[in-house]
C-alpha cells in the first residue's frame, strides 16, 4: 500500500505517519504516493503509532470484477460519427394462410410457397430485396401457425418494422391480435398489408374497422399506421408497399456502426448433412468476415463460410444483412445474441465461465426442489417407522434383500423420440407436447429430442424404450436398418400431432358402454308355485323399446337399484317368450328368488358393449 493509504487506514494525519517512518529502518521514501512493499515495515510503522495490526484476506469486490471480465457483453452504443445507414429489417407476420409467403415470393420473385409443406411456412427465412430506387430491405418470413408462436416472438426481436398481412375476406384473426400485442410490447411500428383484395368476398372497410378496434390508429383516421391494399398473387400495389416500408425506414433513420467486433442475432439454426452445423443470422453491428471467432450462448464458431439467401458465397456481411454462417462447433439457439471475440483462446475461456455459471444457476434453482423432496421423504420415513414400531416389529431379519424394481403403476404409456431439421421446429413440437395433460390416463414420455437426421443411436434408444420416432422434415434410415422400430415422417406439424393422438388413443383400454334397450312398469307382484317352491313373479307392461330375455335387467325403486342381473323366465300369457314389444304385458321372474317387485317399480333392460376410448388432449389447433 502507499503511504497515503496507510495514513487513511490508520485514521491519522499523513504528517504523523511520515514522522514515524523516520524511525523505521528501510522506510526511506516518505512521499505520499510512495509504495510500501514490505509487510514488516508497514507493521513496524503501525507499532510506532501505537496500533495493533491484523492480516485479513483481500476484499471480494476485486474477484467479482475479475469474473465480469471473463464474460463478453455487447459494446456500449457507438458515437454518432461512426454510424452509417443500414437496410431496415422487416418481419412479415400474420395469421396462418393469409398469404405471407406468397407476398414474399412476389417481392423476391422466387416460388417458396409451392415448396412449403401444405403451404405452411415451417421455418424463418431471411433474405434481402433491392427496391427499384436502389434501396435494400431485409425481410424475415415468420411462420403463422400457432405452434410456432415462440419462433414468431423471436422474429420480432431483431425487427425494425412489422408488415402485418391481413386477408381482406377474413379480417382480424387470432394470430393477427397476437402480432399487434407483440408489436405494442416491443414498440415496433406496424404497416398493414391488406391482402387478397382481388377476391370477390374481400371487405376492405370491415377489415379496417376491425384493425381500428384492435387499437391501431390508421393514417386515414389521423394516426401513423399505413394500410396498403394489395394482392400478393396478382402483384397489385406491391410497389406501394415497398415505398411505405422505405418511407417508414427513412423516418426511423436506421443506422449502425460497421466497424469493430461483430454483433448479431441468430434467426435459425440447423444441421446440414453435407455442410455440418449452420445458422441463419442478421448482423446488427460490425462487419462479419471469414475467420471471425463468434460466441452465441454456449456455442462458438470460427467462420469457415458466409452465404446469402440464394446460397451464394459472401466475402463480408455489413449490418442489416441476413447471412448463413458455416463453422459452428455446437448449434446456437435461435433468438440468441452473437458476439465476436478476438481469439479462440478468449472464446474457450468465456465458454468455460458461461458453462460454470449455467451449472451454478441450475444447482441454485434445483436446491429448493431437492430440499422439499428430502423433507417429504423424511416425513414418509418417520410415519412408516412409527407404524412399524407400533406393530411391534422393528426389523425383519434374515433373507436376501429384494432388489427394488421400478413399480409399473399399470398406466399405459407412449414413448416418443423427436428429431427435427432445425432447432426452431423441435422447440415448437416440444411446446405443443407440453400442453399434454392426461398423464393419469396414458403417460406421454419424451425419451429424447434433437436436431438432425435419425441416427443409429436413436434407433437403439427407441428399441430400449419401445419408443416411436417422429422425424420432422429429416431423412430416416431404410426400413431394413430400422428393423421393427416405428418411424413416422412428417413435414406438417398438425399431421404429426394427429398421429400422436391416435397412438395415445390406441393405448387407452376400452370402456364398457351401456345401451338402453327397453323399459317396463311393474303393475303387480304375485307368488306362483313352481313344483314345491313358491316363487315371486312381477307382472309388467313394456313402456319403451323392447325387453329381451337374454339381456340384463335392472329393478329401480324410487331411483334406487334393487336388483341388477338376468331373468330366469319371461312369459306372455302362459307361453315362454324371448322378447316383449312396447305396450305388451308380461310376467318376469328373476334369477334371485329373494327379490320381490312392487307395483310402481321400474324395470330397465340394457346391453353392455366395449368401446375404444379417444384421448381428450386438445393441443389448441
Amino acid at each position: 500500500m502507499s503511504v497515503a493509504q496507510l495514513a487513511k487506514t490508520l485514521g491519522r494525519p499523513i504528517d504523523d505517519v511520515q514522522e514515524a517512518m523516520l524511525y523505521v529502518k528501510g522506510a526511506d521514501n516518505i512521499e505520499a504516493t510512495a509504495k510500501l512493499q514490505d509487510l514488516k515495515i508497514i507493521q513496524e510503522i503501525a507499532k510506532k503509532l501505537g496500533t495493533k495490526t491484523r492480516i485479513v484476506a483481500t476484499p471480494e469486490t476485486a474477484v467479482e470484477d475479475e469474473q465480469k471480465d471473463r464474460d463478453v457483453a455487447p459494446r456500449p452504443p457507438a458515437s454518432a460519427e461512426l454510424l452509417k445507414a443500414r437496410p431496415p429489417v422487416v418481419t412479415v407476420m400474420g395469421h396462418v394462410d393469409h398469404g405471407k409467403t406468397t407476398l414474399l415470393d412476389s417481392l423476391r420473385g422466387a416460388d417458396v410457397a409451392a415448396g412449403e409443406a401444405g403451404g405452411i411456412t415451417q421455418h424463418i427465412g431471411a433474405f434481402t430485396v433491392t427496391l427499384e430506387n436502389g434501396e435494400r430491405v431485409t425481410f424475415l418470413d415468420t411462420p403463422g401457425h400457432a405452434a410456432f408462436s415462440a419462433m414468431r416472438a423471436r422474429g420480432a426481436v431483431a425487427t425494425d418494422i412489422i408488415v402485418l398481412v391481413v386477408a381482406a375476406e377474413d379480417g382480424v384473426m387470432a394470430q393477427t391480435r397476437e402480432v399487434i400485442q407483440l408489436a405494442k410490447e416491443v414498440e415496433v411500428p406496424i404497416i398493414v398489408a391488406l391482402n387478397k383484395i382481388d377476391k370477390p368476398e374481400a371487405n376492405i372497410e370491415k377489415s379496417k374497422q376491425q384493425l381500428a378496434q384492435m387499437g391501431l390508429t390508421l393514417e386515414e383516421h389521423g394516426g401513423d399506421v399505413q394500410v396498403i391494399p394489395i394482392s400478393a398473387l396478382k402483384g397489385t400495389n406491391l410497389q406501394l408497399l415497398a415505398e411505405a416500408v422505405s418511407t417508414q425506414a427513412t423516418l426511423m433513420g436506421l443506422k449502425a456502426d460497421p466497424t469493430g467486433l461483430v454483433e448479431g442475432i441468430v434467426v435459425e439454426s440447423k444441421t446440414d448433412p453435407r455442410r455440418g452445423k449452420l445458422s441463419t443470422a442478421i448482423v446488427s453491428r460490425g462487419t462479419l468476415r471469414k475467420g471471425s471467432v463468434l460466441l452465441s450462448g454456449l456455442a462458438h464458431a470460427k467462420v469457415r463460410g458466409l452465404f446469402d439467401h440464394n446460397g451464394q458465397p459472401l466475402t463480408e456481411a455489413p449490418p442489416g444483412t441476413p447471412v448463413e454462417i458455416l463453422g459452428w462447433r455446437e448449434l446456437p439457439l435461435a433468438g440468441e445474441l452473437i458476439l465476436e471475440v478476438e481469439t479462440e483462446k478468449k472464446a474457450h475461456a468465456v465458454l468455460k465461465y458461461r458453462e460454470h455459471e449455467a451449472q451454478r444457476e441450475k444447482i441454485e434453482s434445483s436446491g429448493d426442489e431437492i430440499r422439499k423432496k428430502e423433507e417429504e421423504h423424511q416425513a414418509k420415513y418417520r410415519a412408516e417407522r412409527e407404524a412399524r414400531r407400533l406393530a411391534g416389529r422393528f426389523r425383519t431379519r434374515g433373507g436376501q434383500r429384494v432388489k427394488q424394481m421400478d413399480i409399473n403403476d399399470g398406466i399405459p404409456r407412449v414413448s416418443v423420440i423427436v428429431k427435427g431439421d432445425v432447432h426452431g421446429s423441435v422447440e415448437a413440437i416440444l411446446d405443443v407436447l407440453e400442453t399434454y395433460n392426461s398423464n393419469e390416463r396414458c403417460r406421454l414420455d419424451i425419451v429424447h429430442y434433437g436436431v438432425g437426421n435419425v441416427s443409429e443411436g436413436d434407433l437403439e434408444l427407441a428399441k430400449a424404450f419401445d419408443a416411436i420416432i417422429y422425424a420432422f422434415a429429416v431423412e430416416t434410415p431404410q426400413a431394413k436398418a430400422a428393423g421393427d422400430v416405428k418411424i413416422r415422417s412428417y413435414n406438417v406439424i398438425y399431421r404429426l400431432i394427429d398421429d400422436l393422438k391416435e397412438q395415445l388413443s390406441s393405448k387407452l383400454p376400452p370402456v364398457e358402454v351401456e345401451e338402453q334397450l327397453g323399459e317396463a312398469n311393474v303393475l303387480q307382484s304375485f307368488i306362483i308355485n313352481e313344483g314345491r317352491k313358491e316363487v315371486p313373479v312381477a307382472g309388467c307392461r313394456c313402456t319403451k323399446g323392447v325387453l329381451k330375455k337374454s339381456h340384463k335387467f335392472r329393478l329401480l325403486r324410487d331411483g334406487e337399484v334393487i336388483y341388477d342381473g338376468h331373468l330366469e323366465s319371461m312369459r306372455h300369457l302362459k307361453n315362454e317368450v324371448d322378447s316383449i314389444k312396447k305396450d305388451v304385458e308380461c310376467g318376469l321372474r328373476f334369477k334371485d328368488t329373494k327379490i320381490l317387485a312392487q307395483a310402481g317399480d321400474i324395470l330397465q333392460c340394457y346391453a353392455t358393449q366395449m368401446e375404444s376410448q379417444q384421448t381428450d388432449w386438445d393441443p389448441g389447433f
